[in-house]
């Protein structure tokens, strides 16, 4: 077969648990199967025969990451999106019913007429640090939600029960911070990461070590590129003679969500910075527009000294 003159052909997974379901545009294939060892052999061999352009999965809380992860290995082209693209997609087109196989459907012809831009998945290291991470915050939450309880405990049969609670999960946060420093601690790259992140005043182990999971981008792309991808930058909501106020929206929530409570302490502690929310609160901005500001600044300056692999005096001076 003369493969210059094949169709490009853009594939839509729809995964769940235990099977995926497949849709192939423009040739209208569609099948399902198994995520077991033999099922996913059998979709990496029908797949690498139709030589797609490209491949697109909906982030589904973990059970993409499986079939993403062997797709890439097999050296086929992925790219892993937002179901709410997916879906906001589907709707403009005025596809409204749902079921796996219409939305392997719809995700097939999101990716022939969106063809988002196919991302290499992370290594192995990477994969580790970000599982981590995500286990500590759930127990950080956890053990704020608890305090919280012993505090407002009414009996000291209640607030002893939460007292131990607290210890036990006190126990195991710290039990998964020491196998955080490990794995930096392995990795030479990591280790050159976050020593120069972390030379920005107000940027502690959780943020450096967050931008490194989760912004892999960080050194490698523009300021509105990143400041994009983590969710901080500000968009336009104009039409005809009216100006709308600007939002931001999209992004990464799993970077936000540290950086502003970061970017908390980096007022206080980072006089650039610190004077930089001033200027914006006087001018009468909103505190919470302003806290915003700063973080869009700070991840734009973590950019720039990953970028030049220079420190934070230097990228000052």
């Amino acid at each position: 077969m003369d493969h210059m003159n094949e169709p490009h052909r853009y594939v839509g997974i729809d995964v769940a648990k235990g099977h995926v379901r497949v849709h192939v545009r423009p040739d209208a294939i569609a099948f399902g199967c198994a995520t077991d060892p033999a099922g996913l052999a059998d979709l990496l061999a029908r797949l690498q025969r139709l030589r797609p352009a490209l491949i697109v999965l909906e982030a589904s809380g973990g059970y993409e990451a499986v079939v993403a992860a062997s797709l890439a290995e097999a050296g086929l082209p992925i790219a892993v999106v937002n179901p709410r693209q997916t879906r906001r997609f589907a709707g403009a087109i005025g596809r409204l019913a749902k079921s796996d196989t219409i939305d392997a459907a719809d995700i097939a012809h999101f990716a022939e007429a969106i063809r988002p831009e196919p991302r290499p998945l992370p290594d192995e290291q990477t994969t580790q640090l970000r599982v981590l991470l995500t286990r500590r915050h759930q127990l950080v939450v956890m053990a704020g939600a608890e305090q919280q309880r012993h505090d407002r405990a009414e009996t000291a049969l209640a607030r002893r029960s939460c007292a131990a609670m607290l210890r036990s999960l006190r126990a195991e946060i710290s039990r998964i911070e020491r196998a955080i420093d490990k794995l930096i601690t392995a990795s030479p790259m990591f280790c050159a990461k976050q020593d120069l992140l972390k030379t920005i005043p107000g940027v502690g182990d959780v943020v450096a070590r967050t931008f490194i999971a989760e912004l892999p981008e960080l050194g490698t792309v523009d300021r509105h590129k990143v400041a994009a991808l983590v969710g901080v930058a500000p968009m336009n909501r104009d039409s005809g003679r009216r100006r709308g106020e600007r939002h931001i929206g999209g992004g990464r929530p799993q970077i936000r969500s540290p950086l502003f409570a970061a970017c908390l302490s980096v007022i206080q502690h980072n006089p650039p910075l610190r004077r930089f929310y001033l200027r914006l609160t006087a001018a009468g901005k909103p505190k919470r527009l302003a806290l915003v500001a700063v973080m869009r600044k700070l991840v734009c300056i973590a950019n720039a000294i990953l970028r030049t692999q220079q420190p934070w005096l230097h990228v000052q001076s």
